[in-house]
């Protein structure tokens, strides 16, 4: 899709709720596509699947489905090439995995991790692992973090049929985890690192599941609630504090001091996204409208100010770098999602 020829450099699409959770696809053939889901305080939400026509150049939506209660994580299956079945995955009350055909979203399976009653502890985060997409790992907050492996089984007629197994669940923090994700370090398959109301950041390899490393634990305890890996140089990863103004800038080589803070934000950060094309750019976002890129080469020495700032017209939710496409950031505000090309 060549939108360089119309030189448009934001693209915006309303929904008709309040936007949370959003990811941008990565099919090769699918490029300017996102997932949305909504935020209504209710049971009944939904998702939507996104796209930009590129005879209008406006974004039309392809498909809505339910869902129950807001998603608090949507992405797509890290599937680069186009070789596994489209598949979406979302978590909330349960991990789900939707199958995305032309004309509907269908739910291939449901992932819960508690067999022996009907109480499930939401989730509050997952993340697919790039290296072996048959592999998710969720965070919950009944302190556990639960790494699922994903079957997409025999083709049956013309349909794969996608089933999914629990691998090991373990105790990751002493109260709520409020995010995971996978590293890239060693094969990118074994090690992942997870944040919660403890205020640590702790990683895990699960090769060696019976102990943990403590990377860093915020000096006033305060809940941390994101986390983000470098997505170049698996050293370095960026967290945030609930209700904070900074993101911490940590590397694993020196746990337990950050090598950066970048706190321009003038209200509380809710999203991060590293460049998936270069270690030293990071894009933050907050509620005081504000999208900033920041260079980050001169660590350790102090970062001062963005090399780039976008106002949006709300208090922005969440930001996604497109990571094959990485002149392109997504964020959501209200109920807008925006494009823009960086």
């Amino acid at each position: 899709m060549s939108l360089h020829g119309k030189r448009k450099e934001i693209y915006k699409y309303e929904a008709p709720w309040t936007v949370y959770a959003m990811n941008w696809s990565v099919r090769p053939d699918k490029r300017f596509r996102l997932a949305l889901g909504s935020f209504v305080e209710e049971y009944n939400n939904k998702v939507q699947l996104v796209g930009l026509e590129e005879e209008s150049s406006e974004f039309v939506c392809r498909n809505t489905f339910d869902h129950p209660y807001p998603t608090t994580k949507i992405m797509w299956i890290p599937d680069t090439k186009g070789v596994y079945p489209d598949l979406l995955a979302t978590s909330g009350d349960y991990l789900r995995i939707w199958r995305v055909n032309d004309t509907e979203t269908r739910l291939e399976c449901l992932l819960n991790n508690n067999k022996n009653s009907d109480f499930c502890a939401p989730l509050t985060s997952f993340d697919w692992n790039e290296v072996d997409p048959n592999l998710l790992g969720t965070s919950s907050i009944d302190t556990t973090c639960t790494i699922w492996g994903l079957e997409t089984g025999q083709v049956l007629g013309r349909i794969n049929l996608v089933s999914g197994h629990v691998k090991t669940q373990l105790i990751a923090h002493d109260k709520e985890v409020y995010d995971i994700a996978f590293s890239r370090a060693g094969g990118g398959r074994d090690m992942f690192a997870s944040v919660g109301a403890d205020g640590s950041v702790r990683m895990f390899d699960l090769r060696h599941l019976e102990h943990s490393t403590i990377i860093y634990e915020d000096p006033q305890h305060h809940p941390l609630l994101r986390l983000c890996w470098n997505k170049q140089d698996p050293n370095y990863l960026a967290t945030m504090a609930m209700d904070g103004m900074e993101v911490v800038i940590l590397d694993v080589r020196v746990p337990c001091t950050p090598v950066a803070r970048l706190n321009n934000h003038r209200a509380c950060v809710n999203g991060i996204a590293w460049a998936p094309h270069s270690s030293c750019h990071i894009c933050t976002a907050a509620d005081d409208h504000q999208a900033l890129i920041w260079d980050i080469q001169q660590m350790p020495r102090a970062i001062e100010d963005p090399i780039l700032a976008y106002t949006a017209e709300g208090e922005i939710n969440n930001v996604q770098w497109a990571s094959t496409q990485p002149d392109w950031i997504a964020i959501c505000y209200n109920n807008c999602l925006e494009i823009l090309r960086v």
